[in-house]
């Protein structure tokens, strides 16, 4: 559900990067005054773990693909400021260093699933479960509902952009987003079902969780050469419906496509690639947290 950079145009843009923008502040400013922080490791290693599962595309029907979005994820790991700071890190990551989203597309994806899909379904899903609703239910709901949330926010940016008629693009991306909203909503409670069994299981500490998330990280990024090629619902619906092309602004990836230019073999450019990537978010990651950890007090 990346945008790229030739698919947004004019004021759309800058609106939706203000928009991002203080959504991220306000984030960071709740994850301050946070009383139930996550540790710096454990932030980070989910963070990682989330960019990894991005890498894991998954055939649906048609010649489609999806993957593992990870908001309602990171709100269940690590509670929703911070999942709504770790999806922005893995975000911004990935449009700079790997050309996945582009960078003037970059607000408008973390308006889409950082904002309303780690942000407003975070808040409704912790809202739904304090008043009585069984929490993997509501996990799989929310986690549906933030896929579906954030094709309809795409296709609304995309159309106001002039790439393509609203009435058009917003049914096939809510059809083809139905299904990989499903694979999202069984993906997240599978793994928060295991994560959290194998803490208590465990009674792991936060670096043992953290240890244990990242080296889930590790075999996500080794599997990544075995995801599937075909285009994910975005690139299937523009392909299907010729959305206009524009020249937006773009930087020269430094890794294109998740892939290691330095490296002949296909499968270990991309394994070498995405481990870059993970060490990059971790290190991103766990900067911040500390970051966020001395200025407290500075707002409190």
């Amino acid at each position: 559900m990346h945008i790229p950079a030739s698919m947004l145009n004019g004021a759309v843009c800058p609106v939706t990067l203000a928009v991002g923008a203080v959504g991220v502040g306000i984030a960071a400013y709740v994850a301050c005054k946070s009383k139930d922080k996550p540790s710096s490791a454990r932030f980070a290693a989910v963070t990682a773990l989330i960019f990894a599962l991005q890498m894991l595309n998954y055939p649906v029907q048609n010649g489609t693909s999806g993957h593992l979005v990870g908001a309602m994820l990171g709100v269940s790991l690590l509670g929703m400021p911070f999942a709504v700071l770790s999806m922005s890190i893995v975000l911004a990551v990935q449009a700079f260093f790997f050309g996945d989203g582009g960078v003037n597309a970059l607000g408008a994806n973390v308006l889409n699933m950082a904002l309303i899909g780690a942000g407003f379904l975070g808040f409704v899903f912790n809202r739904a479960v304090k008043a009585g609703l069984n929490q993997k239910l509501g996990l799989a709901i929310a986690s549906l509902l933030s896929v579906l949330a954030g094709a309809a926010a795409c296709s609304i940016e995309v159309a106001l952009s002039g790439a393509v008629a609203f009435n058009k693009v917003m049914p096939a991306m809510l059809t083809v987003h139905m299904l990989i909203g499903f694979g999202e909503a069984f993906l997240t409670v599978a793994l928060v079902t295991v994560l959290q069994s194998s803490e208590r299981y465990w009674k792991a500490n936060e670096q043992t969780f953290a240890f244990g998330a990242g080296a889930l990280a590790i075999v996500a990024v080794a599997l990544s050469p075995f995801a599937s090629g075909f285009p994910d619902g975005l690139e299937w619906v523009a392909d299907k419906l010729s959305f206009a092309q524009f020249q937006g602004f773009e930087i020269s990836a430094i890794l294109p496509d998740y892939q290691a230019s330095f490296i002949g073999n296909a499968a270990f450019s991309t394994i070498t690639a995405g481990m870059i990537g993970v060490s990059i978010v971790f290190g991103l990651t766990f900067a911040i947290s500390e970051f966020l950890k001395k200025t407290r007090v500075s707002i409190s």
